[in-house]
This record gives C-alpha cells, sequence and structure tokens, in this order.
C-alpha cells in the first residue's frame, strides 16, 4: 500500500493526519480479500472465488471512486479529502496500489492457481494448446450455441467506432489492408449469456469463450485471415444524478419526477464517460494507442493485462462436484424458537413473536424460517389487516415481493417503500415498483432529497378486537440469495413501542412527514448523529468518574468526520473502544495520544460481514442497537436509516457473545496498526483455531440438534423464567 502519512507526536482532530484517507482505506480492504486468494488454506475453488470477488472490486472502485476523482481532476479541483491529499495526489496514489494489486492477482492466477487446478483435474486450458478432436468439439458448440449471437461491427469511413457497454468483453479483430495500405478494425462483442468457462467434451478442463471464439474466426470470414486478434474491456463511471439531494431542485420536483430522472440517469450511466480501458497483451503498442484515442481517453488511462480480463467471472467458474475444494456445506437451520413452528399456522408464529422478541443471526437462521416466513405468514393469516416493507436490494425472481402481491390478492392493505436510487439495482427496483402497483399494492419511492435504505417490515393483526403490530427490523435487505452468502442481524418484535415507531417511520416515509417523537428509535438524518454523539460522550464522563465504560461497535464503513472525533476524545478520556470495520475506515487506531484505547479490527471469510450493532457500557447497565446505519456521513445526513435498541436483556446476552466471539477471532481477523496496516491474526502455538464465522457455524448446527424445548410464558406474554 502506499504509505500512510506519518502523525506528529501530537495530533490535533481537526488535522488531516488525524485520519486514514478513503479511498486508500477502501482498497486496503481489497488486499485483504487478495490474501484469501494467496492463502492456502482457504479451499482452491474458493480461492478461485475470491481472485474473482477482487476483480470485482476494482471494477466498482474504478466506476464509483475513480470516475469521482478524474471529474475534479478534470474540473482542476484543489479541494482536500479528509486525510488532506488533493484530487490529483489520491488518484495517483490509488492508481499506484491498484496496478501492485493487479499485478499480485496475475502471479497468483498464472503461477498458483493455474498449476494447483491442473493438478486437480480442472484446468483451465489455452485453445492453442488443445488436440485437433477437443478443437473440433468446441468449434461445433460455438457453431451451434455462439455463432447465431455474434455481430461483428467494423470500423471504417462509412461505420463509426461502436459504442462499447460497461464491463463487456470485446474481441479487436484486426485486418490488413494491402489496397489502402492501412488496417481495418472490427468488434466483437463477447456474448454475456454465454458460458465464459466452456467445459471440455471429455472433463479434461475448461477453455476460455474469447479463445474459442477468437480460434474459429474464419466461419465469420472464411478468406481473410486476421493479423491480430486481442480482448479488451472498458469500465465507464458510475455516478450519474441519481442522489436525490443532488438533482431534484424545488422546480423540477414535479409529482412522480423520481422515476423519470432515475430512468434518465440509467440511461446517462450506459453512456458514461470512460475512466479505464483493459487490454490483452496481444495488443500492439499502436493498438492500444488507437483505442485509447477512439475511447476518448488517454494512454494512462489504458492498461495492459497478461491474464484474463473481467476477473469478476471467476466467481462464475463452478466445476460440478468437487466438494472437497470448496467449503464445507453450510446448513441452514432455523431458529431455535421457530424450529418447532415449522408445521404449524401463521398464528403460531405470531404468538412466538409476542411471547418475546426473536434475535436472528443470518445466514446462521435460516433467512426463509424466520423472515421470509415472518412476511408469508402475514400474507395467509386471516387476522392480518395490512403488511408494510421497504426493498432497497431484492433478488431477481424474489418471494417476498411475490408474498406480497399474495397478500394484496386476499384484499389485505400493502404498502411498500421502494428505493429507486439505490446504486446498481434502479432497473429492478423500478420494474418491482411497477408490477406492485399493478397487483394493487400502495407504493411509495422513498422520500424527496434523501435515499431511503431502512430495514423494515411491519405488520398489523387484530386480535380479539384490539390492533397489534409485530416487526422485522434489521441489518440486511429483503433479498432471499444474498441472505445464504451475507451476515447479518434482525430482530422480530411485537414491542408496542418499537412497533410505533416503526410504524411512525412508514408513515414518513409513504406520507412524506417527518416525524421527530420517537420513543425508541434512532432515525437519520433527524436525530441518529446527535443521539450516537450523546451515548459516546456519556462514556467519556463514565470513565471520567471511575464507572465502568466501553464502547463496541460493528459496521461495515466508519468515515463520518464528527463522530471519529467524538471516537478520540473517548479514548483521550481512557474509554476503551473495539470497532469491528469490515471495509474502509477513516479512523487511525492505536496512535499515542490520538486514540492509543481504540482497537479496529476486520474480518474477512467466506461470509460478506455486514450487520451494524452498537453497544455502550453506560456504567455498567449496558445498552445495545441494531440496525441500517454505519458511521458515514452519508448513512447519518443522506439517508433515511433506522436503528432499534435490543431492550430484552437475554437478546443482548446473544449480542455480547457474539461480538465476543469476533473479539476472540484468531486466524480470519485482522488489526489495523498505528502505522494505517493491517496485519492478520495468527494462533499462538498450540492454541486453538478460532475463526468466527466457523464457531457461528457450529453454534447454530448445535442448537438445531439439541431436543426442543416447551417455552413457559408468564404473565404479560414476557417468557417466564
Amino acid at each position: 500500500m502506499p504509505a500512510e502519512r506519518e502523525p506528529s507526536a501530537s495530533i490535533c482532530t481537526q488535522s488531516p493526519e488525524a485520519f486514514r484517507s478513503r479511498e486508500l482505506s477502501w482498497l486496503a480492504f481489497a488486499r485483504r480479500v487478495i490474501a484469501m486468494v494467496q492463502d492456502p488454506a482457504v479451499p482452491l475453488l474458493e480461492r478461485v472465488k475470491f481472485a474473482g470477488i477482487a476483480g470485482m472490486l476494482h471494477d466498482e472502485f474504478f466506476m464509483k471512486r475513480v470516475s469521482g476523482l478524474k471529474r475534479q481532476i478534470e474540473r482542476d479541483s484543489q479541494k482536500v479529502s479528509i486525510d488532506g491529499r488533493t484530487p490529483r495526489e489520491e488518484f495517483e496514489a490509488c492508481s499506484e496500489e491498484l496496478l501492485e494489486q493487479s499485478r499480485v492477482l496475475a502471479e497468483l492466477l498464472q503461477d498458483v492457481l493455474h498449476p494447483q487446478l491442473a493438478e486437480a483435474g480442472l484446468p483451465i486450458v489455452d485453445h492453442d494448446k488443445l488436440g485437433g478432436k477437443q478443437r473440433n468439439a468446441l468449434r461445433e458448440y460455438l457453431k451451434a450455441s455462439v455463432l447465431p449471437i455474434l455481430t461483428p461491427l467494423a470500423v471504417d469511413s462509412e461505420h463509426p467506432f461502436p459504442f462499447i457497454s460497461n464491463l463487456g468483453l470485446n474481441l479487436a479483430v484486426v485486418f490488413g489492408d494491402s489496397k489502402h495500405d492501412r488496417d481495418r478494425f472490427i468488434r466483437i462483442k463477447v456474448p454475456g449469456n454465454r458460458p465464459r468457462w466452456i467445459p471440455l467434451d471429455d472433463g479434461s478442463g475448461f477453455v476460455p469463450l474469447e479463445q474459442v471464439i477468437a480460434a474459429n474466426l474464419d466461419l465469420l470470414y472464411p478468406d481473410s485471415k486476421p493479423k491480430r486478434v486481442y480482448c479488451f474491456r472498458v469500465t465507464r463511471g458510475a455516478e450519474g444524478r441519481s442522489n436525490r439531494s443532488q438533482e431534484l431542485s424545488d422546480e423540477t420536483a414535479e409529482p412522480g419526477s423520481i422515476i423519470r430522472q432515475v430512468s434518465n440517469d440509467l440511461k446517462a450511466r450506459r453512456f458514461a464517460g470512460v475512466v479505464r480501458v483493459q487490454i490483452d497483451s496481444h495488443a500492439s503498442k499502436r493498438d492500444r494507442k488507437w483505442l485509447a484515442k477512439q475511447l476518448g481517453v488517454s494512454t494512462s488511462d489504458t492498461y495492459v493485462d497478461g491474464t484474463y480480463l473481467g476477473l469478476g467471472d471467476l466467481m462464475a467458474f463452478d466445476p460440478p462436484g468437487r466438494e472437497e475444494l470448496r467449503f464445507p456445506h453450510h446448513e441452514l437451520v432455523s431458529h431455535p424458537r421457530l424450529r418447532s413452528l415449522a408445521s404449524s399456522g401463521s398464528e403460531a408464529l405470531f404468538d412466538e413473536i409476542a411471547g418475546g422478541d426473536v434475535l436472528l443471526h443470518h445466514p446462521y437462521h435460516s433467512f426463509d424460517s424466520s423472515v421470509l416466513r415472518f412476511i408469508q405468514a402475514g400474507a395467509v393469516d386471516d387476522d392480518v389487516l395490512a403488511i408494510k416493507l421497504t426493498i432497497y436490494r431484492t433478488s431477481s425472481d424474489s418471494p417476498i415481493v411475490r408474498t406480497l402481491i399474495d397478500a394484496a390478492r386476499r384484499g389485505k392493505q400493502v404498502a411498500v417503500v421502494v428505493e429507486v436510487t439505490a446504486r446498481f439495482d434502479e432497473a429492478p427496483n423500478i420494474a418491482w415498483g411497477k408490477l406492485l402497483e399493478k397487483e394493487g399494492v400502495h407504493v411509495s419511492y422513498g422520500v424527496e432529497r434523501l435515499k431511503t435504505h431502512v430495514k423494515a417490515a411491519l405488520i398489523v393483526r387484530e386480535e380479539a378486537g384490539q390492533i397489534r403490530r409485530y416487526a422485522h427490523l434489521g441489518t440486511g435487505n429483503y433479498h432471499t440469495r444474498t441472505a445464504r452468502l451475507y451476515e447479518d442481524i434482525g430482530i422480530l418484535t411485537a414491542n408496542p413501542d418499537i412497533c410505533d415507531d416503526v410504524a411512525a417511520v412508514f408513515n414518513s416515509l409513504t406520507g412524506a412527514t417527518a416525524s421527530a417523537n420517537y420513543r425508541t428509535l434512532l432515525v437519520a438524518p433527524g436525530a441518529m448523529r446527535g443521539r450516537f454523539k450523546a451515548l459516546i460522550r456519556r462514556e467519556a464522563e463514565h470513565a471520567a468518574a471511575g464507572r465502568p465504560a466501553g464502547i463496541e461497535a460493528k459496521m461495515n464503513q466508519l468515515q463520518d468526520p464528527e463522530l471519529i472525533r467524538e471516537l478520540y476524545a473517548a479514548s483521550r478520556a481512557g474509554v476503551p473502544i473495539e470497532l469491528h470495520v469490515r471495509g474502509l475506515s477513516c479512523l487511525r487506531a492505536g496512535v499515542p495520544g490520538l486514540s492509543e484505547n481504540i482497537r479496529l479490527f476486520s474480518v474477512v471469510g467466506r461470509f460478506l460481514e455486514h450487520s451494524r450493532v452498537y453497544r455502550f457500557e453506560n456504567g455498567g447497565s449496558p445498552e445495545h442497537f441494531i440496525g441500517s446505519a454505519d458511521w458515514m456521513k452519508r448513512n447519518l445526513s443522506n439517508r433515511v436509516e433506522t436503528v432499534v435498541p435490543i431492550l430484552d436483556s437475554r437478546l443482548q446476552g446473544e449480542l455480547d457473545q457474539i461480538l465476543a466471539t469476533y473479539r476472540a477471532d484468531n486466524c480470519s481477523a485482522w488489526d489495523l496498526g498505528a502505522d494505517g496496516g493491517y496485519v492478520r491474526r495468527t494462533p499462538a502455538d498450540g492454541e486453538p483455531r478460532r475463526a468466527a464465522q466457523e464457531v457461528f457455524a457450529e453454534r447454530a448446527s448445535e442448537d438445531a440438534s439439541r431436543p426442543l424445548k416447551v417455552r413457559a410464558v408468564g404473565m404479560g406474554g414476557t417468557p417466564a423464567g
């Protein structure tokens, strides 16, 4: 990594040297992912997938961050980043790190993964190394399944250079033209709806699709032989105007204009400026220069790659079988309190929730048998009157959406808040919104000028002539596929105060009427930042008075300068602070005189750490919270977020156990040092391995194998004992 700027002996918290670069910290997470590719203890096919994840992270970084830096440079902006760098300085530091990470990935693929895949009998084979029989079989496959899809596009006086879509893989075919003493360029897009890794019929390996096309160009041009064939790929900036706080002025904010605006933004993004051109080593210097000119970029924006372009496609390298080369099968188990209800009706589920809050930890607790079943129970239960839910991201064939449609058809009042500016999910979310509207669902597209990032569901039920509400609040999206891959925490509750607040949040979202009178929830952009600041300051006061004090927080990103300064002040006051931050962090940890009482670590494993948990010691009476918000300026200022207190002492104990398991991780956790570098923990000699994600999976499996206990319910619907 480019060197962090060395902190001085006494750091002012207003100084840039008190912070780490957001961009370089983001790339440090990619480094930790690459370390999973390097780790021989990780099963081989999982290491290949981690290489794909690293490639996907690089794509995203160019689209989101590099494109923004380049625009600032073009405007000659001198605005400095949180760590005091100009846009050009930030861009140069990021470029250096990206080139180094790309080099490391290429070496891993060529020198480590390729040989090991070959040894395992799953080689990715170059086409030119195949025998005649194998080549003929691939040629027949190409003719039958790929050739009809291909559309060659020439570039000449009558044909302009074609539009190159974002992240698509392309073949450049260069023919000589003896009549005009010049080369002719033809672009062939490699179809993304065909497998990238084509299995050989004899089971001896896989061949990249682009190589098969390149080796059989005579099927398209029987009378000409190309001089050169090379692959290239374009990355375009993702930033449009879809941030509501930027694009909707009072003059343009007509009723319903957000859908039209986002649709326009999607079209604009398709043609957004090129920020990177990847090109393989078969291209000449003249090719690279010519291609850069056609795409409107400088040669410095072209990156020569000696391995496969589009490494993200390695995530789809999934040979059948070979379970010994994968992580052990992860068994989805039902939460112990919900397991006995699998064959019961909807009323039993609501009774169980009414008897006491249920804390869910995914993917160790099955999403389908908890959250999805909660929504499904609401859809079919005759006593349910209404269902309300937020959609930020959801799966392409979402059973939750289908369930909401079923509920509407059964005559229930269904209201859904669909966030149409969720990055890269705008188009499917607009489509879901239109489908739901057609089925009679009340659809709202969020709050003007703010993104809706809330993760909440509310069910309204009539019981003995009285209205009772049930809610789910969580840290993850209502996405059944990612619920198997992302680590998230949620709560099922019938607590009247919490459910009243959730109802008020929905009224605010659908009715565009802000509310500040929440009794339990922390809601952004209103009171959440101030409440977190007050909670941090209270810990400093407890420490100063000699009372028990401490802060534990788990989140995806940490960037908000105000809260970071509050954490520094608490550290200086003697508050021990434990931060589990999966991705980027602009906070410096363990710096004498600034943050010596702050410990920050990151866990990287088979599941993507995604939950947000906050714990404050509070003089010996701890307070716990979970919710949708990271400690990022965007989350606290520009999004609608909810964080819910965990009030049940049993659930607080469960959260404490979860946090303690992460703290005790000695092999998949990475500690951030005062120098800005991350160091992976390793077990001491004779110490047993403790990987947090493995521990959680083992505990869930053990819970599932225990005999069911009958829950005794005391007076007032509170579990006894």
